[in-house]
């Protein structure tokens, strides 16, 4: 497995420890003058939740890729938290936030790929 697609893994296991919903994986691989390779993208409940993901996925990153992100960007109030990994640009939003900004529709070109956990009631 290359290093991009281990980053990816542990972004999303990170993302999970802390039930991160509606997940998608978006490849700009085939896109023609992207910013990146891939944004991974999530949601929270609220700003508590959005900075428990951020944490989490630096831990698991840090870990499993020995990798810290190049920059970070959101913690002031937490309604939308970006991490650049350079290859993988994560983006942990509250709910309302995601909505209104629509990051999935901007890039509608690239592929995307939703994935899908189940949390159980007592996790």
């Amino acid at each position: 497995m290359n290093n991009t697609l281990k980053l990816l893994e542990a972004v999303k296991e990170g993302m999970i420890a802390k039930k991160a919903e509606n997940i998608v994986n978006i490849n700009f691989e085939e896109t023609q003058n992207a910013i990146t390779d891939y944004f991974l993208i999530c949601e929270a409940d609220n700003a508590k939740q959005v900075v428990a993901i951020s944490n989490s996925i630096e831990e698991f990153v840090l870990k499993l890729v020995k990798q810290k992100p190049i920059h970070t960007e959101g913690y002031e109030n937490a309604e939308w938290i970006i991490q650049d990994y350079f290859d993988v640009v994560v983006h942990i939003f509250q709910k309302e936030f995601r909505e209104n900004y629509k990051l999935e529709e901007l890039w509608a070109d690239a592929e995307q790929t939703k994935i899908d956990v189940k949390y159980s009631s007592i996790d």
